[in-house]
């Protein structure tokens, strides 16, 4: 089917980004810590930039919240789908793959929210960039071993 790696490059991308999810919340049970907030402050900016009225503050404090964890989706799906368009379709190497996928989501994530203005990697500690890097690992190798199963007779 023309086109049908797209397809399958968005199938790919939310089981990744499922795993990645997964992965950060299962840190935040771990180390007791709590859920990041840039989500919520990346859809209030773009919101702001699109002059998009997100209502009375605790509406629009809920609808950043539903919005910034929809353009996480967006981000990860975008991520594998830049993917499947890449490869044209064709099987990689799972490591390849895998990092690929997961450095370009987390490209792709941590690129947005500076160019936002919500963070500054360049301050971050050691844990910050672990609790980044696991579950962006987790999304790629995840979503390389999707796309490839997908790919199978492709």
């Amino acid at each position: 089917m023309r086109g049908g790696y797209l397809a399958d490059g968005l199938i790919a991308g939310a089981v990744g980004t499922l795993a990645l999810n997964t992965v950060t919340y299962l840190d935040i049970v771990v180390r007791a810590r709590a859920a990041s907030q840039t989500p919520e402050e990346s859809a209030g900016r773009v919101a702001d930039a699109a002059h998009l009225d997100l209502g009375a503050p605790p509406q629009a404090a809920h609808r950043r919240s539903g919005l910034g964890a929809l353009m996480g989706y967006g981000l990860g799906v975008a991520a594998a789908v830049g993917f499947a368009a890449l490869t044209r379709g064709r099987r990689q190497p799972i490591l390849r793959s895998a990092a690929l996928l997961g450095g370009g989501a987390m490209t792709l994530s941590d690129g947005s929210l500076t160019l936002l203005g919500v963070t500054d990697p360049r301050t971050w500690r050691r844990v910050d960039w672990l609790a980044d890097l696991v579950p962006h690992l987790a999304y790629g190798v995840t979503a390389a071993a999707t796309w490839n199963r997908l790919r199978r007779s492709g």
